[in-house]
């Protein structure tokens, strides 16, 4: 198959993006330049379990779900769908071993890689053709490189995840019509990114009393965000409620998309307000934000990630590689409620802008 194929387009094709949250919010838009350029080519999406509840009801895409926590079963069962199959070409996004064995068994004439540089992990044998060499670029647009790969430079950028009335009711409830809310995600799933309590605490104080915003925390069911939620409400002198663990994705995203600003460290939410225009300021120290921040918010992001690369590893973050995570103890107090406070400022000055959907 030629490198350009645009004049001959796919008859299908299989997308391999397991995991994460914010890494499949990033990969949706690639999918969704596939849909706009070959609306008659049969898309299949291997994906985790917990990111197919976020996206599996989405038409046009035949989902197959990858159980990691199935150990070889995921394997077995994955080696079952794709028998009798035999795709034009499989996109191969993910970097980890798990990633490639699962790719080893799905059948493509052409499996797209990442080129030799960073196709870390040995991805670089189980693909027969990568994407043009680029670096120290967004995740997001490195997943493009992948639509390039075909002969697709114009992209969609585009979501357009459907949001069931049930999810939108519960939103509904969440943000009323007509109040101003800051929603705080306050927990990564890399414990070390996560902000004090008591310094979220002071900028939802902040929020309410110079910009009249309810504080609405926001979380999943580990004993750490249930924690985080009690401990953030318990602080909060003005208005707040505490949702931690008590709604499902598609319900966190309609909140997200009534909210007027989300507050949250490097984690899948930051990527899912994204996705529904909401503006989000991220705290960033142990992740940097011109890799993995939000996509359309970075201007309002607090980037302490220079001063972590001198204070932890003793050079420049220019001189860091590019994947580099500074996940130390403290690392996160580099960034105070100062710090955020003059962002969320900054933001409400300018309108609190909705981000580009589409």
């Amino acid at each position: 198959m030629p490198a350009d194929i645009s004049s001959t387009p796919p008859q299908s094709i299989c997308v391999l993006r397991l995991s994460a949250l914010g890494d499949v919010c990033h990969a949706l838009p690639v999918v969704r330049t596939l849909q706009d350029a070959w609306p008659d080519a049969r898309i299949t999406w291997v994906l985790g379990k917990l990111e197919h509840k976020l996206l599996g009801h989405l038409p046009g895409i035949e989902f197959v779900v990858f159980d990691k926590k199935a150990g070889r079963a995921a394997y077995a069962e994955l080696r079952r769908r794709m028998a009798g199959r035999r795709y034009d070409v499989l996109l191969h996004m993910q970097l980890a071993v798990r990633a490639s064995l699962a790719a080893a068994l799905i059948p493509a004439r052409l499996k797209v890689g990442f080129d030799r540089a960073r196709a870390r992990e040995l991805q670089w044998l189980f693909t027969n053709a990568q994407i043009a060499p680029r670096s120290r670029e967004h995740v997001l647009d490195g997943l493009f490189g992948f639509a390039e790969r075909l002969g697709l430079a114009r992209r969609s950028m585009r979501w357009d995840i459907p949001l069931p009335e049930s999810a939108l009711e519960y939103a509904r409830h969440a943000v009323p019509d007509g109040q101003p809310t800051l929603v705080i995600s306050p927990c990564s799933s890399h414990a070390l990114r996560n902000w004090s309590a008591e310094a979220y605490a002071a900028v939802a104080d902040h929020a309410a009393s110079r910009h009249g915003l309810r504080a609405l925390v926001c979380g999943g069911r580990s004993e750490l965000e249930l924690q985080y939620g009690e401990r953030i409400t318990s602080l909060v002198r003005g208005p707040c409620q505490n949702l931690v663990g008590k709604d499902t994705l598609l319900e966190l995203l309609a909140t997200l998309q009534r909210a007027t600003v989300l507050l949250s460290p490097d984690s899948g939410p930051a990527h899912m307000a994204t996705a529904v225009g909401t503006p989000v300021i991220g705290l960033y120290a142990a992740t940097n934000p011109a890799r993995s921040g939000p996509y359309y918010s970075r201007p309002w992001c607090v980037d302490r990630y220079e001063v972590a690369a001198q204070r932890f590893r003793g050079r420049p973050a220019a001189e860091l590689p590019w994947t580099e995570k500074i996940e130390e103890p403290g690392v996160m107090d580099l960034i105070t409620p100062a710090d955020v406070i003059e962002r969320l400022d900054a933001l409400m000055a300018a309108g609190a802008p909705r981000t580009p959907t589409g």
